[in-house]
Formats: structure tokens, C-alpha cells, sequence
């Protein structure tokens, strides 16, 4: 049987500074294992495997993906989640503030149900401004689950469920979470809206730049040539034109005739056209160091078609550098909807995105009275933001040199 040494040694581990501590550095066996088991993992883990555990060491980045995952799903369900038609005006509420929600009830007593209180409205007689003050003898209890206008949940569903509302007690008076507009509609619903079609063009924008990019980044620089030249020349060319410019040029051409959704699709695939550029420099870049691989000079040995050696073995190669890119770019398209729509170029009312939104926001008038209406612009600065954060901890994750 092993005695303790007078060095606090047990089978050559040490126990600490004495015996008679009476500290053990089992607990130190334990963390070895551990470590060890920690490292047999990493060795037979997959490149998306430790992809994924990079990146959740990355809060930022985690953070935002929840941010963007939950905008995302209020733009999925927005009918069940906006209140109101955001196309439907009530000239009796226009310009209302946003409204404090409060949990004491007219008698001034504490309720377990949120609520609203009512407004009075005032007119300035001399600047004929319109005003609101609360009316806190009337106090609305906000519900949830309520039964409103009915809607298509996803297009397949007919219900009337809303997630929120004031019920059919309140009448015709309405909750502004967000305040109204100049025609009394309700920025909240409109807000919730507009973030369909401005988060969905940056998703089908990227789609379309991925699709070319791929397509004649990997054909030029697979090939080489005259064919490389050829695609090479042609994106220098789109690089050396004015963005802005070019896109109001553009957007402009499209047919005033045009419906909303014809409109919507033309402005996608102009951003495409304009914006497959980066990624396709990219992708070139990456095929003509790859093409002189062993695996690639495998494949054609083995018979294997150009097509299949592109698809199969180069672009999966580096499909997380590409994921990376992406999430980088889908901002850019955002702000270039939004832009556009803000200057009239792109997207018009009755059509409603966050762009088309900061329309009433052109005016010094509004920053200094009706701040609020400059919200959706927040949604833009948020969005941006989290897009940003995510590639910055996709690339981070991809990056095979990377601690």
C-alpha cells in the first residue's frame, strides 16, 4: 500500500504544498480527463462542428442571431402580430404620440392586466398643431389573443386571432404603441409590415448575387483564358460605376405601370445584378488556388466532369467562407432597398417597407414634432447592426487560423 512522501506525493501526483492540508488534487485528475476527452473530440470533430463551437464563443454574434431570428419571425407572422391594417387611416388619431402602458386602472388601483389610458384631443389656436394629453379617468386593458379583422395565417389559414389588442369594448379607439401617422394609421402594424419586404430582399437579393457569383466567379477562374478576361473586364466595369447613381438610374427605367410585386422583383434584380460583383472575385480567387489541387487533379483523373469537380469538390471546400460573405452583404442590399424607396425610386405606397416608411421622415418638421416616425429607421440601424455582428462571428468561425 502507497504512503504519502514528506514532498505530498500519492503515485507521483501531488497533493499540494503538505499532507496534513488536507487538500487533494483529485479534482486536477478529473479537469485532465476532461481536457482529454475535450481533445479527442476536436480531433474527430468536422469542419461544421467546430465552425459552430467557435462561433457560440462569440456572444456578440450569438446575441444577434437571436435578434435577427425573432425579427424575422414577427416579419413570417406579421398579421397575427401588427393589431391593425396598416393601410387603414383614422383621421381622429393622426399624429399620436406613442402610449405609455401602465398598469393602474382608472380608479387608480394596481392591475394584473396592462393597459392604455385614454387622450383628450387638443387643437393650438394659433398654430392649429394637434395635440394629446391623457385622459386618466378612461383606461383601456390591453388583451392578448384577441379576435380583430380576419387575415390568412401564412396564406393557408383563415382566422381573426391578433396577438395583441384592446377587444371590441374599446370601440373605435385604438392602441398606438408605436404612435400614427399623419392619416391616424397605426405605426406599429405598419413597421411590423414593412419588415416582410425589407428583410426578404436582402435574403433574395443574396440568393440571386450567390447564384452568379458562384456560376461566373467559379467558370472564370476554373477556366482561365479568354473567358476569365471576359468576366473580368465586365465586373471592373460594374465596379467603376457610381453605386448610388447607378441604381437610381435603374430604378427609374422600371415601368411606372408596374404592380407593387413586379416592382418589388425589378429592384431585386437590379441589386443582384450590381452586387454578385464582390463575391464573384471571390470565388475566382479561390478556384484558381484550388484547380492546381490534388484532390481537383483526382477528380479528372477519376473522370469526373468539370460541373461535378465545381459543385462537389471546390465550392464545399470553402462554403463557410461564402456563408460568412453573405450575411456581410445582405446589410448592404437592405440599405440600398431602403435608400432607394426613401428617394422614391423604389418601392411606393400602398406597398409598405421600412424604406418607403422614412418617406414621411423628409422633413425637419417631423424630427422636431413627430419623432416617432423615425422609428423604422431604428429598425434599420438594429438590423444592420446584427447582420454585421453575425458575419463578423461566422467569419471569425470559418477562419481556420483563428484562436
Amino acid at each position: 500500500m502507497e504512503t504519502s512522501n514528506q514532498q505530498g506525493h500519492i503515485s507521483g501526483v501531488p497533493l499540494g504544498p503538505s499532507v496534513e492540508s488536507g487538500i487533494s488534487r483529485a479534482p486536477d485528475v478529473t479537469r485532465i480527463d476532461e481536457l482529454q476527452e475535450e481533445y479527442d473530440s476536436i480531433a474527430i470533430a468536422t469542419p461544421r462542428q467546430l465552425m459552430w463551437w467557435k462561433f457560440r464563443k462569440h456572444r456578440l454574434a450569438v446575441f444577434s442571431a437571436g435578434v435577427l431570428v425573432i425579427f424575422y419571425l414577427i416579419a413570417l407572422f406579421a398579421d397575427f402580430v401588427s393589431p391593425y391594417d396598416p393601410n387603414v387611416f383614422n383621421a381622429k388619431y393622426k399624429y399620436v404620440p406613442p402610449q405609455y402602458v401602465t398598469f393602474y386602472n382608472a380608479k387608480g388601483d394596481l392591475s394584473w392586466r396592462p393597459g392604455i389610458r385614454g387622450l383628450i384631443r387638443n387643437r393650438d389656436p394659433e398654430t392649429l398643431r394637434i395635440t394629446y394629453e391623457k385622459d386618466k379617468s378612461v383606461w383601456y386593458p390591453i388583451k392578448f389573443f384577441v379576435k380583430e379583422r380576419p387575415y390568412k395565417l401564412l396564406g393557408l389559414i383563415e382566422t381573426d386571432i391578433h396577438l395583441f389588442g384592446l377587444g371590441p369594448e374599446a370601440e373605435d379607439f385604438r392602441v398606438f404603441i408605436l404612435g400614427s401617422d399623419r392619416l391616424g394609421r397605426d405605426m406599429f402594424s405598419r413597421v411590423v409590415y414593412g419588415a416582410r419586404i425589407s428583410l426578404s430582399i436582402g435574403l433574395v437579393a443574396v440568393f440571386l448575387s450567390l447564384t452568379l457569383g458562384i456560376v461566373l466567379g467559379g467558370v472564370s477562374g476554373y477556366y482561365g483564358g479568354t473567358i476569365d478576361n471576359i468576366i473580368q473586364r465586365v465586373i471592373e466595369f460594374i465596379r467603376s460605376v457610381p453605386g448610388l447613381p447607378l441604381w437610381m438610374a435603374l430604378s427609374a427605367a422600371l415601368p411606372v405601370y408596374w404592380s407593387q410585386e413586379q416592382r418589388f422583383f425589378g429592384i431585386t434584380v437590379i441589386l443582384s445584378i450590381i452586387g454578385w460583383t464582390d463575391l464573384g472575385r471571390q470565388v475566382r480567387g479561390r478556384f484558381l488556388s484550388l484547380r492546381t489541387e490534388d484532390f481537383v487533379l483526382a477528380a479528372k483523373l477519376n473522370g469526373a466532369r468539370d460541373l461535378r469537380i465545381i459543385l462537389r469538390h471546390m465550392v464545399p471546400s470553402f462554403t463557410s467562407h461564402i456563408i460568412a460573405s453573405l450575411t456581410l452583404s445582405i446589410p448592404g442590399i437592405i440599405l440600398a432597398e431602403t435608400g432607394l424607396s426613401f428617394l422614391g425610386l423604389g418601392l411606393r405606397q400602398p406597398a409598405v417597407s421600412w424604406g418607403v416608411l422614412l418617406q414621411e421622415a423628409q422633413n425637419i418638421q417631423t424630427v422636431a414634432l413627430t419623432p416617432w416616425l423615425l422609428l423604422p429607421g431604428l429598425a434599420v440601424v438594429i438590423t444592420v447592426l446584427a447582420f454585421n455582428f453575425l458575419g463578423d462571428g461566422l467569419r471569425d468561425a470559418a477562419d481556420p487560423f483563428s484562436h
